[in-house]
């Protein structure tokens, strides 16, 4: 839609110009729809035209999804609006898996153009998945490590140790932190700096965070989030201000979602008249080759402790209904994630209760 209105329609970048874009996005953390949004309006009208252009990207999305998360989250939602919510997060799982699958075999055939690369892109999807699985707080470090290991491998290990110094710190950060706005500061930020390979990395990111360590919300109250997450227009990552919602009400939900988008604005507004070196910069792309696998493995293994938070019996056909949906018939994402919606509503109104 961005090329056709940007490049076709009004003619405002050329072709080259615009791939060369998407390349330079895909290479940042964060979402990159959102980030190429921001960059045509600011080729457009500069760093105003990208700020703003930003906001009206995202704005739409973040009031719908946020008016939905109230009803979710209101203390007496309608038994029908809780059968949406845990018929769509029954699939949610699923959904992950799914997005793994999507992301992963393009980039394995991008490392298996050399042999030489196949081991360590298994090693990293491999350590990815089981850190998600079994050691989510400590996501952000192996994701990080594996982006350093892949550099370390291919750039001079002088390099790759400054980089290290100055990344692991901001790892480190939440050390200390509370509960409260500064927990989902930092939480957001998490999301918003290191969310490579799609915006489903945001369910291994956040999912300990909000249901274990803070308890913002259960695990099926995360789960109802992410779903709502993929169904609402606007990126996934949006998915934050309903965790921002349950955390501190609207105003946790705008600090939030302002947090967790304030990185793309600032790497596109400041880097943008670089992209073009970004998409040649060997360290960058190197960081990228470990870190890419890394998140892929961890998308795949949240499936298993989002799993594990399903509560009711019921849910389990709903899971192996969107298996079929997705694996089988290899249909949309957004339209499984509704049927599961529609599914868990006729299911709790036939019974009366959740």
């Amino acid at each position: 839609m961005l090329r056709a209105l940007c490049v076709e329609k009004n003619q405002w970048i050329d072709a080259d110009e615009f791939e060369h874009a998407i390349t330079a996005t895909n290479l940042l953390p964060g979402p990159a729809s959102t980030q190429l949004a921001i960059y045509c309006a600011w080729r457009l009208r500069g760093r105003l035209g990208g700020f703003v252009g930003g906001l009206c990207f995202i704005a739409p999305g973040l009031v719908f999804i946020l008016a939905l998360g109230a009803l979710f989250l209101s203390s007496h939602p309608p038994l029908w609006i809780l059968g949406l919510a845990m018929g769509a997060g029954a699939a949610v799982p699923v959904v992950a898996l799914r997005t793994a699958v999507q992301l992963g075999l393009p980039s394995w055939r991008r490392a298996s153009a050399e042999n030489s690369v196949r081991p360590r892109w298994i090693f990293y999807a491999a350590l990815g998945a089981a850190c998600a699985a079994a050691f989510a707080p400590y996501l952000v470090l192996v994701i990080l490590g594996a982006g350093l290991l892949e550099t370390a491998w291919r750039v001079k290990a002088h390099d790759a140790k400054s980089r290290a110094g100055a990344l692991v710190p901001s790892a480190l950060a939440h050390v200390g932190i509370g509960g409260g706005v500064g927990a989902l500061a930092w939480v957001s930020l998490k999301v918003g700096a290191l969310s490579y390979g799609g915006g489903l990395v945001i369910v291994p990111l956040m999912e300990h965070d909000v249901v274990t360590t803070y308890h913002w919300m259960t695990g099926a109250q995360f789960l109802n989030a992410v779903a709502l997450g993929q169904v609402t227009p606007g990126p996934v990552v949006l998915t934050v201000a309903v965790v921002g919602y349950a955390a501190k009400g609207l105003v946790g939900a705008l600090l939030g979602a302002g947090i967790v988008f304030a990185p793309s604005f600032l790497f596109v507004l400041v880097g943008a008249p670089r992209f073009e070196r970004l998409r040649s910069n060997r360290t960058a792309t190197s960081f990228l080759a470990g870190a890419g696998p890394c998140v892929i493995g961890a998308i795949a293994g949240s499936s298993l402790p989002l799993a594990l938070l399903l509560s009711r019996l019921w849910q389990l056909p709903v899971l192996l209904g969107a298996l079929v949906w997705l694996f089988v018939a290899r249909r949309n994402v957004v339209g499984g994630l509704l049927l599961a919606a529609a599914a868990g509503a006729i299911i709790v109104l036939a019974r009366g209760h959740v």
